[in-house]
C-alpha cells in the first residue's frame, strides 16, 4: 500500500474487515486492525474536508484507491451538486495561497493548469485578480536578496542572472523582473 493511502487510512479501500498479522517486513508497513470499507462518498468528503481540490485531483486521488469509474462519476457528480466541489473555489484558494508564498502569477496558472482546473476559469481568476504582481515580485526579490544597499555597488552581470532566474523561477514576468531589477 502507498504512503499517500496510508495518510488517510479511512479512504482504504478495503474488501473485507479481518485482522491482519503485524510484520516488521520491510517490504510491508505496520498495519492495525482495519475498518470496514469505506465508500468513495466519504472518502471524497474527507479529502475535501482537509482541503480543496480540483475535480481532476479528487478523481486521481479515488481512482487510486480503486474504486470504481462509475462511482467515482456519480460522488463526483453529487459533490459539484451540494457545492462541496468547486474549480472555481480551488482556483480562488491556489491563487490566495501561492501568492502569499511570493509566486508570481505564471507559476500559479501553470500550477492550475497541471491540476486540471479549466482554462477559462484560470482567464478569469486572472482578470479578476487585484493583486499588484509588480509588488509580490518585489516582496519575493527582497525577502531572498535582502533590501537594495546603496547604489554605488554594482552587481555582476552573474549576481544579476541569478537574480532574474530566481524571479522567473517564480513565475513572475519579463516587465515585473527587469523593472524592479533594473531599479536595484
Amino acid at each position: 500500500m502507498s504512503s499517500i493511502a496510508n495518510n488517510y487510512p479511512y479512504c482504504k479501500n478495503i474488501t473485507d474487515n479481518t485482522e491482519n498479522d503485524m510484520t516488521d517486513d520491510a517490504n510491508q508497513p505496520l498495519t492495525k486492525k482495519r475498518s470496514p470499507k469505506q465508500t468513495a462518498l466519504h472518502c471524497g468528503v474527507g479529502l475535501l474536508a482537509r482541503r480543496e481540490h480540483s475535480e481532476y485531483e479528487l478523481r486521481q486521488k479515488l481512482s487510486f484507491r480503486e474504486f470504481p469509474a462509475d462511482e467515482i462519476d456519480s460522488v463526483i457528480e453529487r459533490l459539484l451538486e451540494k457545492d462541496y466541489l468547486s474549480d472555481t473555489r480551488f482556483a480562488h484558494s491556489t491563487c490566495r495561497y501561492r501568492a502569499s508564498r511570493g509566486y508570481g502569477w505564471r507559476y500559479i496558472a501553470n500550477e492550475l493548469k497541471q491540476k486540471g482546473v479549466c482554462l477559462i476559469i484560470v482567464q478569469q481568476l486572472q482578470k479578476n485578480c487585484e493583486i499588484d504582481w509588480y509588488l509580490q515580485a518585489e516582496l519575493a526579490y527582497n525577502k531572498r536578496f535582502g533590501e537594495p544597499k546603496l547604489k554605488d555597488t554594482q552587481t555582476t552581470q552573474k549576481e544579476q542572472a541569478k537574480k532574474i532566474r530566481f524571479l522567473q523561477y517564480r513565475g513572475f514576468s519579463s516587465d515585473e523582473i527587469f523593472a524592479l531589477v533594473n531599479d536595484n
